[in-house]
């Protein structure tokens, strides 16, 4: 999921890590610090539209090394959220660093999340600006409830819960379509799909090119 334009990370501010408040945290994550940047998957691409397997076997250095690797890869291409099968990985998981509408902002994992959301009667529907990684240079209007609760996993299987309200709502629900084989570009008309595509058209290119350049200051 794409950041929002005027939002920034400022190293001091109310911050989640993993659902758990913490007084201070660094504007780019350890977590970035050990990875190495992979290529973002873009929309068409057979892995972004069929479900993600399971994650089965936890603590392994390798499952470690790919939430390193998928934070840098988030940063560089400054997400808000980044799913494994927007990295090539066909595993259910994604990372986020992501501020809610009260400016508590969001950072950590989840792995084989389940996606909880009001019940239809008491549901609130916000139509608010979302743009993707793997459709660069796009954005379009898309309605999403104000809340949403995921429940799963650590990269050690300890069970975590958490809570999303506002924009980290919005981007809890993003992530996680993500991994059942869904972008946002499914939940819009067939006429702003179509202004969607258009637009990555005309701006990937750029946008790559932003990512490259990033991506050489990040890790020099």
């Amino acid at each position: 999921m794409s950041v929002r334009h005027e939002q920034s990370r400022p190293v001091d501010r109310r911050v989640r890590v993993q659902g758990r408040p913490v007084a201070t945290y660094p504007a780019l994550p350890p977590e970035a610090e050990r990875g190495s940047v992979r290529r973002v998957t873009v929309v068409g691409e057979d892995i972004l539209s069929r479900s993600c397997q399971e994650v089965t076997e936890f603590g392994s250095p390798e499952l470690s090394s790919l939430i390193n690797d998928m934070f840098l890869t988030m940063y560089v291409a400054d997400g808000a959220g980044l799913a494994a099968n927007q990295v090539d990985v066909d595993l259910r998981l994604f990372v986020y660093d992501c501020p809610d509408d009260y400016g508590i902002r969001h950072v950590g994992h989840i792995i084989n999340p389940v996606l909880d959301l009001p019940d239809p009667g008491s549901r609130r529907l916000i139509d608010d600006f979302e743009g993707c990684l793997s459709v660069p240079g796009a954005g379009m209007a898309v309605p999403r409830t104000d809340r949403a609760v995921a429940r799963g996993f650590d990269k050690d299987g300890t069970p975590l819960v958490i809570e999303g309200t506002g924009y980290f709502a919005r981007c809890l629900q993003h992530e996680t379509d993500h991994l059942f084989g869904h972008t946002y570009l499914d939940r819009l008309s067939k006429r702003d799909r179509k202004d969607a595509l258009q637009q990555m058209a005309e701006h990937r290119e750029d946008v790559f090119a932003q990512r490259a350049r990033k991506a050489a200051s990040l890790t020099q």
